[in-house]
């Protein structure tokens, strides 16, 4: 059975961080407000919060891992919330120390990036994590919608219940299974890794922004071949959004791309679901079971 980290209580610490690209103090300063202010937890600010860096990063990949490793080994935090994604997770994740973390885990949120963490958790200790919204997701009032809301959810422990609108390419069925998932191109760099996701028997979710429609089209075959689609219980297209096509048009969207490769398949399949690089992100809780039923005029996800 997959462990879960214990619900946040009024009171407790929430470390936030930067594991991966930079981020201005600035940006982050109404996500630590509304954590302290408007939902009553404490904040431990990383260094690698507008860390001294010159380049992408948030700091040297020694800097960003001492930041990470001491918020997972402080007994006073009890969740660590990525303050962004970007890039850097897999430079440092197999010099990551999971021992303490083991013995007494706590939430690590994100999304992105954080990808890895998320997989690397769950293939390896069998721990849930909370694939959210991050720090940015809090500016500009961003923390009085749903998506932003669902991450305070999640954290008191409140069950999990979305509704989606179908789709013309979804596929009818219900599914349970445990939910996986997130970003589709750092699913597709771990294969072959100490991170790589186990999908047999899962519900598998994906989201990907920015990349050229060929590229979409590689990694879902990526996936297809690595036998990663072969044997789920449901799959979850989200968010595929900021994408660029070539000069010479490759002929298709990103969904019809994604529906062409997984034709042979008779799961259900739910394309346009709340989970992506814009406003519409809700929280999910990895390797924790659902239920996903795919219907005529309504798609409903629940724990």
């Amino acid at each position: 059975m997959i462990k879960t980290p214990p619900y946040l209580q009024p009171g407790d610490t929430i470390g936030l961080i930067c594991p991966a690209g930079y981020m201005a103090l600035e940006k982050a300063e109404e996500c630590v407000r509304v954590l302290k202010d408007e939902w009553g937890y404490n904040v431990k600010v990383g260094a690698t919060i507008g860390g001294s860096s010159v380049n992408y990063f948030s700091g040297t990949d020694e800097e960003r891992l001492n930041d990470f490793q001491q918020m997972l080994d402080d007994e006073e935090v009890k969740a660590v919330l990525c303050a962004r994604g970007g890039y850097g997770m897999g430079r440092i994740i197999d010099k990551i120390s999971f021992k303490q973390f083991k013995k007494n885990p706590k939430w690590i949120i994100g999304y992105s990036d954080i990808t890895v963490l998320h997989s690397h958790l769950y293939s390896n200790y069998y721990i849930s994590s909370l694939h959210a919204p991050m720090a940015g997701a809090f500016n500009d009032a961003g923390y009085i919608n749903r998506f932003v809301q669902s991450l305070k959810n999640a954290l008191e422990g409140n069950k999990i219940k979305y509704n989606c609108e179908p789709h013309a390419f979804n596929k009818k069925g219900e599914a349970v299974g445990e939910l996986v998932g997130g970003n589709l191109a750092l699913l597709v760099s771990m294969i072959g890794t100490e991170s790589d996701l186990k999908t047999r028997g899962r519900i598998l979710f994906i989201e990907d922004v920015g990349e050229y429609l060929y590229s979409i089209d590689r990694m879902m075959y990526q996936l297809k071949r690595s036998g990663k689609l072969s044997k789920l219980a449901g799959l979850i297209i989200g968010g595929i959004t900021d994408i660029k096509d070539t000069e010479r048009p490759f002929g298709k969207t990103a969904y019809e791309i994604i529906k062409d490769i997984i034709k042979e398949y008779d799961y259900p399949v739910c394309f346009g679901f709340p989970v992506s690089h814009e406003k519409e992100n809700y929280s999910l809780k990895t390797g924790v079971g659902y239920k996903l039923k795919v219907g005529k005029t309504k798609v409903i996800l629940e724990e």
